[in-house]
């Protein structure tokens, strides 16, 4: 289950009630921050700008490829653990404008995580530690520590004991 905080609107749909939400400032220094990020092939500058201008709370040796795009409006609420790649234009939400109401919610993905390409990750979602998502994926629920997940949804591939046991197990 997501966890997202809902907050609704009346009138036109969500999306029109933006600068209400979130600064116009904001949004144009996190859109030349992130445009700039997602180019750079560095990734300890990478990893620099996302900290000090978006205030994204990044893992030591996090390595995030070309063209990732983290939450243009919210990035502050996206934490990425140690350790962890982050594959060619994979998307990181913390918010979804509808109809009739926008949600936020945190983004926490653990340590050692590896995430696939073309990757969606939706807001209010963990992403435990050494979990592996498939390229891809649309994540709109929790994953848990360890598990093996991909598909559009997404659906758990296999569990860390799993994933445990076919590595004991000798190739026939």
């Amino acid at each position: 289950m997501r966890k997202t905080r809902r907050y609704p609107v009346s009138g036109p749909n969500s999306l029109w009630h933006i600068y209400q939400t979130v600064p116009f400032f904001k949004v144009v220094k996190n859109f030349i921050v992130i445009q700039a990020a997602r180019y750079t092939p560095f990734l300890g500058m990478k990893n620099w700008m996302y900290r000090t201008f978006l205030r994204m709370k990044i893992g030591e040796k996090c390595s995030f490829a070309l063209m990732v795009m983290p939450d243009i409006m919210f990035p502050e609420k996206i934490s990425v653990g140690r350790n962890t790649v982050i594959g060619y234009n994979t998307t990181i939400l913390a918010h979804e404008y509808l109809i009739k109401e926008y949600r936020l919610g945190e983004v926490v993905i653990g340590d050692e995580v590896m995430i696939g390409a073309n990757t969606t990750i939706l807001p209010g979602v963990e992403i435990g530690d050494g979990a592996v998502i498939s390229a891809g994926t649309l994540v709109h629920k929790d994953v848990p520590p360890g598990a093996f997940v991909g598909g559009n949804p997404m659906r758990l591939i296999y569990t860390k004991e799993e994933k445990e046991k076919r590595l004991e197990t000798p190739a026939e």
